[in-house]
């Protein structure tokens, strides 16, 4: 029985992954082969739950992420600005913070609900996707993501990588493209999708709709917590 660790992510738009992948271009002038954003083996996405499956359990997930999408029809995401975190091992890490609607809640909860039978969270090194040592609080991440990061703790968010990012204009709108499980790399990238449901498409709204936002409360521990 093979054991990976695995993210079920909303993967964004190709416009918001280009703005994505553009900042980060500029943060690996900071910390060079760092995260490396691209739309191959490191997806921007949002992280809606995290743990480790059995390979053969696959299929079954992807039956579950189909289902998700008939149940939701996911509509205008917003970034509303910079988050700048830092790491256990004291470096700064950059996020762009999505806000946290109640649609967007409530389907962070039902995938945790929905997966909660094939995940665990005794992960380990060797479950990783990646060529490099997978650092230590990557794996903590992963253990402790239940408890640290989900149903009060969620905390929306696509991440840029090492360094300071620099973004203006918000609020950026923008929507979401498909719902995926993904094989985690080092720093809980998203390295290789292995099952995907797309989501079907929504008008965007202005920006003075009425989206109901649900008040994020992040725990002390969230800074030094951050992966990487």
């Amino acid at each position: 029985m093979t054991q990976i660790a695995v993210d079920a992510v909303l993967i964004p738009s190709q416009e918001m992954m280009e703005k994505a992948i553009e900042a980060n271009r500029e943060l690996l002038k900071q910390y060079p082969n760092k995260i490396i954003l691209n739309k191959d083996n490191c997806l921007p996405h949002i992280s809606l739950a995290m743990g480790c499956i059995n390979q053969n359990h696959i299929p079954d997930i992807e039956i579950i992420l189909h289902k998700i999408t008939q149940n939701y029809r996911i509509g205008p995401l917003r970034a509303v600005g910079i988050r700048i975190e830092t790491n256990s091992a004291g470096e700064k890490v950059s996020v762009l913070q999505i806000e946290r609607t109640e649609l967007l809640q409530s389907l962070h909860e039902q995938a945790m609900q929905e997966l909660a039978a094939f995940f665990s969270h005794e992960v380990t090194a060797d479950m990783i996707l990646s060529d490099d040592a997978v650092s230590k609080s990557t794996l903590s991440w992963i253990k402790n993501y239940p408890e640290k990061s989900s149903y009060e703790n969620f905390f929306p968010h696509i991440t840029l990588g090492y360094g300071e990012a620099k973004i203006r204009n918000f609020p950026i709108k923008f929507t979401a493209s498909k719902l995926a499980l993904c094989h985690l790399g080092n720093n809980c990238t998203c390295s290789k999708v292995l099952a995907k449901a797309e989501l079907t498409p929504i008008r965007m709204l202005s920006l003075s709709a009425d989206i109901k936002i649900v008040q994020v409360n992040m725990p002390r521990a969230y800074s030094w917590f951050f992966p990487g």
